[in-house]
């Protein structure tokens, strides 16, 4: 008799390793090995999957995109390069509750109405429970369709019945293969569920939808190669705590990454907010010290952010240092040249930095931003409210030129802003924005001067 054949998954990266280890020597987690029993079928399912290509010269083959399908919700059609991509594998992932589902079965409602088949396969809950959410958020066509299930065999087939125009798989963690014998949501099981749906997706040219789970840490569960299979990676963003909703393009092999799309949670739903920078300096404060507005990019858009900073006295022996929705790192470092360069002594103050609304920004354009709002509140000084700073900062002081800044210019003119500091590099090459000042600084120096 043949014996099963076992090895031991990270369950966090995918590793595999033919005996237990205590830690990964791929991820360095710990204490994430499970084992898993491998099958060396080949069963009848994998061979129908495969594509019988042949070698073309590179000169022959066609560069024709194809048509995009309009999802009807711009945000989306933004974030996936204008819209989806016949036979793309598309990963949605996001913390429990975010909206991910809501989403998704939004935006089948969307295509349902334009007179496309659309199919919502669903592992966690049942039909009724769908039919209640799409009852809240008016989703209702006779082109949806509903199928509960979570074997992967009869989710293929019912595919391959239906033929539907775009399939979405809620979730991933939940769909099983027959073929082995892991529990479901397990590394092997979701490896090969997602491998298969991807390849009938490309085999097919049908468009698939993935919805992960994520966790604790923010990244998808499952093995990290599920990110380099599929087309597209969209990560959910905000909380409970927030209003709206960002989902931003991790990965987009049919568009440009990073880009974001700006959503608000209402009862009926997620609604769009076509102008991300009103929604967030909505409740700024006027004339207050440690607030300063920076336009920030977000892939192609200009999005205008609220950064906040409190500079207080400690009794602390050492002080603390909290960044929220900026680098803590970064924080840490344009404190330092603060405090060496401009001779604010902020050795002995806790600094609380935050961007208003709970974004979180990672360039380094914002730099300038960061220093701003903590010497204003260090100085108990106000900044001017329709003023903007943008910059990135070195070690010795000086301001170093960004990009794309007349996108970032545009935008803060067009909300009212009158003011703009920016390096010296980028306003030699600057276009005329009408009503704008623009002020061409080379050092924080220059920058406190300006701005006080």
């Amino acid at each position: 008799m043949k014996k099963n054949k076992t090895s031991f998954f990270c369950q966090h990266c995918g590793y595999m390793s033919p005996k237990w280890l205590g830690k990964c020597p791929s991820c360095n987690g710990w204490n994430c090995f499970a084992e898993e029993l491998i099958s060396d079928t080949d069963s009848g399912s994998r061979t129908e999957m495969k594509f019988d290509g042949k070698p073309l010269p590179i000169e022959d083959i066609s560069v024709e995109e194809g048509k995009r399908t309009i999802t009807g919700i711009a945000e989306i059609d933004r974030v996936l390069g204008g819209g989806i991509v016949g036979g793309s594998a598309i990963l949605i992932g996001g913390e429990p509750g975010i909206g991910k589902s809501t989403l998704m079965l939004q935006m089948m409602h969307n295509l349902a109405e334009q007179g496309l088949k659309v199919l919502y396969v669903s592992g966690e809950e049942s039909a009724s429970q769908i039919k209640m959410r799409s009852g809240r958020i008016g989703a209702a066509s006779k082109d949806l369709l509903v199928l509960v299930e979570i074997s992967l065999e009869k989710i293929l087939e019912q595919i391959k019945a239906v033929s539907p125009a775009i399939v979405v798989i809620d979730s991933i963690q939940t769909v099983y293969s027959g073929e082995l014998m892991s529990a479901p949501g397990s590394v092997g099981q979701v490896r090969e569920a997602s491998s298969r749906l991807i390849l009938f997706s490309k085999k097919y040219g049908i468009p698939v939808f993935l919805v992960g789970h994520v966790t604790k840490d923010g990244s998808i569960a499952g093995p990290k190669v599920l990110e380099h299979m599929v087309d597209t990676v969209l990560y959910f963003e905000g909380g409970s705590a927030h209003a709206y909703r960002i989902i931003r393009s991790i990965k987009n092999r049919f568009g440009p990454t990073n880009e974001i799309g700006v959503f608000e949670m209402q009862d009926k739903g997620l609604k769009e907010v076509p102008n991300p920078s009103t929604f967030f300096l909505a409740e700024r404060p006027q004339n207050v010290a440690g607030s300063v507005v920076v336009p920030s990019l977000e892939g192609t858009r200009p999005i205008l952010v609220e950064i906040q900073a409190l500079v207080s006295a400690t009794n602390l022996g050492m002080p603390r240092r909290t960044a929220i929705g900026v680098d803590h790192n970064r924080v840490s470092l344009l404190v330092a040249v603060l405090d060496k360069i401009c001779g604010l002594h902020l050795s002995g103050s806790d600094i609380f930095i935050n961007v208003a609304g709970g974004v979180r920004v990672e360039e380094p354009a914002v730099d300038l931003g960061v220093v701003a709002a903590m010497a204003s509140s260090f100085l108990d000084k106000p900044i001017d409210a329709r003023t903007v700073v943008l910059g990135e900062v070195g070690l010795a002081g000086e301001v170093r030129a960004i990009s794309q800044m007349d996108v970032r210019i545009r935008e803060a003119a067009r909300l009212g802003f009158n003011r703009c500091l920016v390096p010296r590099t980028n306003a030699a090459s600057l276009e005329k924005v009408a009503k704008m000042e623009v002020c061409k600084i080379v050092s924080l120096k220059e920058l406190l001067e300006n701005l006080f």
